[in-house]
C-alpha cells in the first residue's frame, strides 16, 4: 500500500494563522521534508508538537537529489509532509518536483490549507480580484525582466508578483517603463507581521516611493492592463514603446510594425513619432 504526500501550508508570519490541522500532521507525519530544519524547530516549539517522525532537509539546493528518496518512501507506504518556511509548498518554493513524482506513481497528494501571501495581497490590494494571474518572481536580469514583462503588458486580470526587497526598486521602474507609469499596483510588505503595511499608488509613484530602501517580505500587486483595441496614443508614448521593445532585443522596423498594431495605427505614424523624437533629442 502506498504513502500519502501531504503539502502542509505555514504561517506567512503571525504563528496564529498556522491551520488547526498542522500541529497534526506535524505530529503524525513519518517523514517531514522541511525547507529549512531550524525554522520547522521553531514551528514545532510555536504549536507545541513533538515530531516523531523523521526529519530531512529539502529546499532548492538539494529539491533534484532527495525528491527519488522521498518519492520511494511514499511508495514504501510512508505519511510524508512537506513544509516550507512561509505559504503553501510548491507555490514559488520547492514541492514541484516530489508532487510530480508522486502523482506520476499513482500516490495520493492531499493539503493543509494555510496561509498564502498570493491572495493576501491581492485581496487588500484594492485592485480587481475577479480575475488574476500569479508571475511569481520577475527575472533578476534588467534584459530578461523587461523581456518578461513584455509578454503580459496586456494581460488584462490583475498580475501578483513576489519580489525582494532589494529589487523592488528596479521592478517597479521597469514595469512603469513597460506597462506605464499610470498604471495602478499595491506594494504589500511584511503580511500579518508587526510592521505589515501596504502602499498603493501608481507604478510610477511607487517606483519613486521604492528607491529610498524597501525592507522586508514582498508581494506585488499591479493592475491589468486596460480594453484591448486600437488606442489613441500620444507620440511620446508610441516612442517609449518603440523604445522598450528595442531595449528587449526587437530590431527597429521590428518594434515600428509591433507597436503600431498594438495602436491599430499605420506604420508610418509610428515612424515619423520615433523620428521626430530622434531630432528632438540631437537639437536639444
Amino acid at each position: 500500500m502506498t504513502g500519502v504526500l501531504v503539502l502542509a501550508g505555514t504561517p506567512i508570519g503571525d504563528i496564529a494563522d498556522a491551520p488547526p490541522r498542522l500541529a497534526a500532521e506535524l505530529a503524525a507525519a513519518e517523514v517531514i521534508a522541511a525547507e529549512d530544519t531550524r525554522r520547522l524547530r521553531r514551528l514545532t516549539q510555536a504549536l507545541d508538537v513533538t515530531p516523531t517522525g523523521r526529519i530531512v532537509s529539502y529546499f532548492e539546493g538539494n529539491e533534484a537529489a532527495r525528491t527519488p528518496e522521498l518519492a520511494d518512501a511514499l511508495a514504501g507506504g510512508a505519511r510524508v509532509l512537506l513544509v516550507t518556511d512561509a505559504g503553501m509548498p510548491s507555490v514559488s518554493d520547492p514541492g514541484y518536483r516530489l508532487v510530480a513524482a508522486a502523482v506520476e506513481r499513482g500516490i495520493k497528494v492531499t493539503a493543509v490549507p494555510g496561509p498564502s501571501a498570493v491572495l493576501t495581497a491581492l485581496a487588500v490590494s484594492g485592485l480587481p480580484v475577479d480575475r488574476f494571474c500569479f508571475e511569481g518572481f520577475p527575472p533578476r536580469k534588467a534584459g530578461e525582466r523587461r523581456s518578461r514583462l513584455r509578454e503580459v503588458a496586456d494581460e488584462r486580470r490583475t498580475l501578483v508578483y513576489f519580489e525582494a526587497p532589494h529589487r523592488l526598486d528596479d521592478t517597479l521602474a521597469a514595469m512603469a517603463e513597460v506597462f506605464g507609469p499610470d498604471r495602478r499596483a499595491a506594494v504589500c510588505r511584511e503580511l500579518t507581521k508587526t510592521y505589515e503595511e501596504v502602499k498603493r499608488g501608481t507604478l510610477g509613484e511607487l517606483a519613486a516611493w521604492a528607491a529610498e530602501g524597501v525592507r522586508g517580505e514582498i508581494t506585488l500587486v499591479v493592475e491589468g492592463a486596460p480594453e484591448s483595441g486600437p488606442q489613441e496614443l500620444a507620440p511620446e508614448e508610441l516612442v517609449r514603446r518603440v523604445r522598450v521593445r528595442e531595449e528587449a532585443g526587437e530590431r527597429r522596423k521590428e518594434a515600428i510594425a509591433a507597436v503600431a498594431a498594438e495602436a491599430g495605427l499605420p506604420k508610418r505614424e509610428v515612424f515619423d513619432a520615433v523620428v521626430a523624437a530622434k531630432n528632438a533629442e540631437k537639437a536639444g
